[in-house]
């Protein structure tokens, strides 16, 4: 097994499913959709991948503006599959960032059920999975701590927003910390 620490060369964000039907329904959605936000800003301020998953747009819509604000070129997998790793058109996408890009950073709906079962098969295939604790979450707090606890047995590291850029960061006086920095006091999407 490869190591688990994160950096910003071994890394690919997944944003899963946070769209405009079900995002409501969330237990604590601001707090996710901050914590997603942040994720995604820090991914482009030090130049990590991002992928962007809906699943079944047609009937639970798509992505809500805030993650579009911020990422206004974004075109969504759509899948059907709970898991993304059982979804043809991720898995050439994943495939396509290269073998380097062997850690995923998981955030996104619903802990329990997308995210768990992404985690699962990332692990199936030989990924390091990190979760942002903080930036997931399910309809109900009971589900999204047993997501969380399924996904941490099975070999996930489960983490935070902050814990996942200050490992990626490792130090204070980059461009990068200074950059992400009036983020980090002011979270608020």
């Amino acid at each position: 097994m490869t190591s688990d620490l994160l950096t910003s060369e071994n890394a690919v964000f997944l944003v899963v499913d946070l769209q405009e039907k079900l995002l409501p329904k969330i237990f604590e959605f601001d707090r996710v959709t901050a914590n997603c936000v942040l994720l995604i800003k820090f991914a482009q301020i030090v130049g990590i991948p991002l992928l962007v998953t809906t699943q079944y747009e047609r009937g639970l819509g798509l992505t809500v503006g805030k993650i579009k604000d911020v990422l206004p070129e974004i075109n969504p997998i759509d899948k059907v599959e709970f898991g993304c790793f059982d979804n043809e058109r991720f898995l050439e996408q994943i495939r396509a960032l290269g073998h380097s890009r062997n850690t995923v950073v998981l955030c996104g709906i619903e802990s329990h059920i997308c995210l768990t079962q992404t985690a699962l098969g990332a692990l199936e295939k030989g990924y390091n999975v990190h979760v942002a604790s903080d930036a997931t979450s399910s309809r109900t707090q009971w589900n999204w701590k047993i997501g969380l606890d399924r996904m941490r047995q099975a070999g996930a590291v489960i983490s935070s927003t902050e814990m996942i850029l200050y490992e990626i960061l490792k130090r204070s006086d980059s461009a990068e910390f200074k950059a992400i920095l009036p983020y980090l006091r002011n979270p608020s999407p």
